[in-house]
């Protein structure tokens, strides 16, 4: 088990993925929830706690994802197989395309008035 939180390992190459993804559907199952259950009045704007909540998940999700992406970084540099050190290095890239694609989406969902 204490094998596979290595960040050399090849399931890190799918990992990043899997967690944009569990964010996706998180947030927007989350708004979906929120705005049935207790939708905010029409005349507000985006300050609203439904904005402030997907914001603060968005951001937490964006800085696990660069801060794994930096870790996978400082792996492949002390990894001494280049198998290892491949796995490493692109992990990286999909840490950080999934940090990209986290703040792509969630961008322009913070600074809309929820539930239109």
């Amino acid at each position: 088990m204490k094998r596979l939180l290595r960040l050399t390992h090849p399931i890190h190459l799918v990992s990043g993925l899997t967690i944009w993804a569990v964010w996706f559907v998180a947030i927007y199952a989350g708004l979906s929830v929120a705005c049935s259950v207790a939708p905010p009045d029409p005349g507000r704007d985006m300050l609203t706690g439904i904005n402030l909540a997907v914001g603060v998940a968005t951001l937490a999700t964006t800085a696990l994802l660069l801060w794994l992406s930096w870790a996978s970084v400082a792996a492949g540099r002390r990894a001494e197989r280049r198998r290892e050190c491949y796995f490493a290095y692109l992990s990286a890239g999909v840490f950080l395309f999934s940090a990209g694609g986290t703040l792509f989406v969630g961008y322009p969902v913070v600074f809309l008035p929820p539930c239109v």
